[in-house]
Parts: structure tokens; C-alpha cells; sequence
């Protein structure tokens, strides 16, 4: 058996009062902390990675951990999020991001187990079928395998579901097309938009995405929601114009 490998550790460091001094001039402002802690684990041919705290924007910073410890694994990932007490579209983008890294290097990246905000998250995105599901069961057998026969299993749940989201896919695609179209976004953006009022309305994302589209042929989207997707739009040019404003 493997002696764990663990690592819990805070990305950022606290501001000194030198640091929070002005001397002749304004100094920028410490960002603000990354508040999730990463754990990993040698399994065999895999690595166990534990994320724990606020999953946020902030939570960026946690992604060369992450990618490291899939480049260490020969397989791929098995992700606990039971420890993650928030998270948001951004720091859900981080767990996409490593998807995208695992399927570019032929792994897979699986989730053990969720904390009830994750899954509320996943439920309203649809993105439950971009990652591999394990329940304990599953992974209880799966520990008492050769290698080879969860490496094979894998790669066939993979298959299913990215066939499964594959069916949604265009129509989440032509929604994103639409708002680029309508309020000149970028598909990042668009995208951002989307998942933030999937969120607000509390209305599945290839649900939200059919709606949108639906509105090409003159049915128009309820007042609420339409009130939500112009707030998430809103929001998008607000941060826009902040980035883009001189320091």
C-alpha cells in the first residue's frame, strides 16, 4: 500500500503592513486569497485529489496543482469534492479546464463524491455528464480490480457520456451564438452569461439553451428569466470595463 502524499496549502500570503503602507505613491492592493486547499493521493495508476474551502475565481490559482498531479498519474484523476463549501461558474471552470487537460493527454478525470453545492451546480449546468461518476459502490469494487479492468471501464462510462452530451451540445452552441450575436460577447462570455442565469432561474442549462433558441422563431423567454440574462450580461460588460479601465 502507498504512503499517502498529501499537500494542503493556502496559494496566497497575507498582506504586511509594509506592503499595506503607501511610502510616495499608491500600491496595488493584494489580490484577494485563495480560500480551497488541494489534497492528493497516490491510487496505483491514478491520483486522488481532495479540494476543500470556496471553490471562487480565486480558485485559479489551484489549477498548476492540479495539472501537475495529472501529468504524475498514469490514468487520470479521481476528484473529492465532499469538503468544497462553495463554488461558483468560475471555479467550476477550473474542473472543466482539467477535463479538457485529461482528455488531451488520453486520461479520464472522475468524481467520487460531492458536496450538496457541487451537485446543485452540476444539476443545473448538465455538465454531470462531462465527468465520469463514481458512487462508493463503484469505487469500493473498483479498489478490489486490476488496473486494466478500471482503465476499460473508464474509458467506456467516458464514452457513454460524452455521447450523452453530445445530443445537447448544438443547442447549447446556438444559444451561445445568439447572445454573442445579440450583445456582442465572446463565446467565454457567452458562456458565462449562460451558466449564471441557469443558476438565478434556477433552470437547467440545455433547458435554458433551448428557450433561447425558441426565441428566434418568436417565443419569448419568461420576464424572470429575461430579467436574470440581461443582470448576467450586464454584470459581463461591467467587469469588462473594469479590466479594460487604466490602472
Amino acid at each position: 500500500m502507498s504512503e499517502p502524499a498529501l499537500s494542503a496549502q493556502p496559494l496566497t500570503a497575507p498582506a504586511t503592513a509594509e506592503n499595506s503602507q503607501s511610502g510616495g505613491g499608491d500600491i496595488p492592493e493584494s489580490p484577494p486569497p485563495c480560500l480551497a486547499t488541494i489534497g492528493t493521493v497516490p491510487d496505483r495508476d491514478r491520483i486522488r485529489v481532495s479540494l476543500r474551502g470556496d471553490l471562487d475565481l480565486q480558485g485559479q490559482r489551484l489549477l498548476p496543482d492540479l495539472s501537475q498531479a495529472l501529468r504524475r498519474s498514469d490514468n487520470g484523476i479521481d476528484l473529492d469534492l465532499t469538503g468544497v463549501e462553495f463554488c461558483d461558474r468560475a471555479g467550476f471552470n477550473v474542473l472543466l479546464d482539467l477535463r479538457r487537460q485529461a482528455l488531451a493527454q488520453g486520461k479520464t478525470v472522475t468524481l467520487r463524491a460531492s458536496s450538496p453545492q457541487v451537485e446543485r451546480l452540476l444539476d443545473l449546468t448538465g455538465a454531470r455528464e462531462l465527468f465520469v461518476q463514481l458512487d462508493q459502490e463503484a469505487a469500493d469494487a473498483a479498489d478490489t480490480q486490476g488496473s486494466h479492468q478500471d482503465t476499460e471501464q473508464e474509458l467506456r462510462t467516458e464514452v457513454l457520456h460524452l455521447r450523452r452530451a453530445m445530443q445537447t451540445r448544438p443547442t447549447i452552441d446556438l444559444a451561445r451564438g445568439i447572445l454573442m450575436a445579440t450583445f456582442h460577447l465572446s463565446p467565454e462570455t457567452a458562456w458565462d452569461v449562460l451558466v449564471a442565469t441557469s443558476q438565478n432561474t434556477n433552470i437547467k442549462l440545455r433547458q435554458l439553451a433551448s428557450d433561447l433558441v425558441r426565441t428566434v422563431h418568436g417565443d419569448p423567454l419568461p420576464k424572470a428569466v429575461q430579467e436574470q440574462l440581461m443582470t448576467a450580461v450586464a454584470k459581463t460588460e461591467s467587469a469588462s470595463t473594469v479590466s479594460d479601465s487604466p490602472t
